[in-house]
């Protein structure tokens, strides 16, 4: 892919979600992701001008002092992001093999009054999040006005162990997920 006159060579699809694909990528500063956004319907989500809003966002998540990947490029042509590569597995799937550290609870629940503050809610869901080193990322730039309903303690801790809702989501996504990833690796790259 080529962002701002600058190559990046796709290594793998790292995941999908409601407004684009993430690839890990290589390009010239090492390891990035690249986020290519899409227009694909989302039935429970409007998103207006979708590359706008990640810049946004960015802004207010960093305002608000949440732990992020750094933004480090923007084509808004080609509708482009480029980002910090934050390693590890996520949230969820440190929940799924029963090896989350209870320090992650701590540490969201810290982010989350970070959020409250700055009026915002971000995305939970436990794919977004990241440890590193001992830090929790969220990983999306995604936030929202805030609504208490949204909030970790009512919407989020219910996908933070594996709680009815959390083996619910693995059972519905499992399958469709592994197809759609390995299906959308091959159209994208």
């Amino acid at each position: 892919m080529c962002i701002n006159g600058k190559e990046y060579r796709i290594l793998k699809l790292l995941g999908k979600g409601k407004g684009g694909y993430s690839y890990l990528s290589k390009g010239e500063q090492g390891e990035v992701v690249v986020k290519q956004i899409y227009h694909e319907p989302c039935a429970y989500y409007h998103f207006g001008n979708k590359i706008e809003a990640e810049i946004r966002d960015y802004t207010r998540l960093l305002e608000a002092g949440i732990p992020m990947p750094k933004m480090l490029d923007v084509d808004r042509e080609t509708e482009r992001i480029v980002k910090e590569y934050i390693s590890g597995d996520t949230v969820f799937e440190m929940i799924k093999q029963d090896i989350l550290p209870k320090d992650c609870i701590r540490q969201v629940e810290a982010m989350s009054r970070m959020a409250r503050d700055a009026n915002i809610n971000i995305d939970y869901f436990p794919t977004n999040f990241i440890l590193q080193d001992g830090i929790l990322y969220y990983i999306d730039y995604e936030c929202n006005e805030y609504m208490e309903e949204w909030n970790f303690e009512n919407w989020g801790v219910k996908y933070w162990s594996k709680t009815s809702e959390f083996l619910k989501y693995v059972e519905e996504h499992s399958e469709n997920t592994k197809n759609s990833l390995s299906l959308n690796n091959l159209y994208y790259i």
